[in-house]
């Protein structure tokens, strides 16, 4: 019998089966211009994916047990290790088509159910049906801003975000319930905060571009009176934590419409100053 026939073809199907009985798991990547399989998932990035995932589930359970300061407070821990893992993947060359999924389905529970859970369960649910339809908005944008933006990977131009990262919005959400978190808004504030959360979500599906700060060079120069200014906002943070979080959240949120509007308003009137 030839030795070739005991080697599987790549019609054939794939023995997932390991030592354990939940099987384990084959992928195919490309090293040297060549498909090479590889057994098993890369752990430093994937221990980081998780512990974001975690820190979203966290979140869900505390505001179901009324802990809303715990429940923002992890979804931002949940953005710092979302922030590391693909980072992470790249000093260490771990990436992988695993990782790349596992992320997207951890930030779909982080940034898209856990906020809109958390804010639900702190004010939303005593609106009713408007409520649920705040809470809904936000979930299902997330969902589809992540799938756009999984489908445009290696497309865009990878300066800009389109649409308000979902932990952008995640942050918003989050660092509302943090300042307030220790008063229940009644209306008319419920209306409000049912209106922001889904604006929020509105802005992850639209067209407007948010940098994304990966252009920055962080090994370069700046002046001195930049890190005197890095300072003071260290120090403001310090003591006002969650209004700064929250402040600088929402000033990210609106910067891609508020610089779209300039421009329009602005490159309008250019326009018919040129066509006088």
């Amino acid at each position: 019998m030839n030795q070739q026939d005991n080697e599987p073809s790549k019609q054939d199907p794939v023995d997932h089966e390991g030592p354990l009985p939940f099987g384990d798991l084959v992928e195919e990547v490309s090293e040297g211009g060549k498909k090479v399989r590889h057994r098993g998932v890369y752990l430093l990035p994937n221990l980081f994916t998780t512990g974001a995932l975690f820190g979203g589930f966290y979140a869900i359970v505390s505001a179901m047990n009324g802990n809303f300061t715990h429940a923002a407070i992890a979804i931002f821990v949940s953005m710092l290790l979302d922030g590391m893992d693909g980072r992470v993947a790249r000093m260490t060359n771990t990436q992988s088509a695993f990782g790349e999924q596992y992320d997207s389905l951890a930030d779909m529970v982080s940034f898209g159910v856990a906020p809109a859970l958390v804010v639900f369960s702190w004010v939303l649910q005593d609106l009713g049906r408007w409520g649920w339809a705040a809470a809904f908005i936000y979930m299902a944008c997330a969902a589809l801003r992540l799938a756009r933006f999984n489908t445009q990977i290696g497309v865009v131009d990878k300066k800009y975000f389109i649409g308000l990262a979902s932990p952008a919005a995640a942050s918003v959400v989050a660092g509302m319930v943090w300042v307030w978190s220790s008063v229940v808004p009644q209306s008319p504030w419920g209306v409000v905060v049912a209106s922001v959360t889904a604006l929020t979500g509105l802005l992850m599906v639209s067209n407007f571009h948010y940098t994304s700060f990966k252009s920055m060079d962080f090994r370069g120069r700046v002046p001195f009176g930049f890190m005197l200014l890095v300072v003071l906002v260290f120090a403001s943070l310090i003591i006002y934590q969650e209004q700064g979080v929250f402040a600088i959240a929402v000033l990210y949120a609106l910067s891609a419409p508020a610089i779209k509007g300039v421009k329009s308003l602005f490159g309008g009137s250019k326009k018919t100053e040129e066509g006088k």
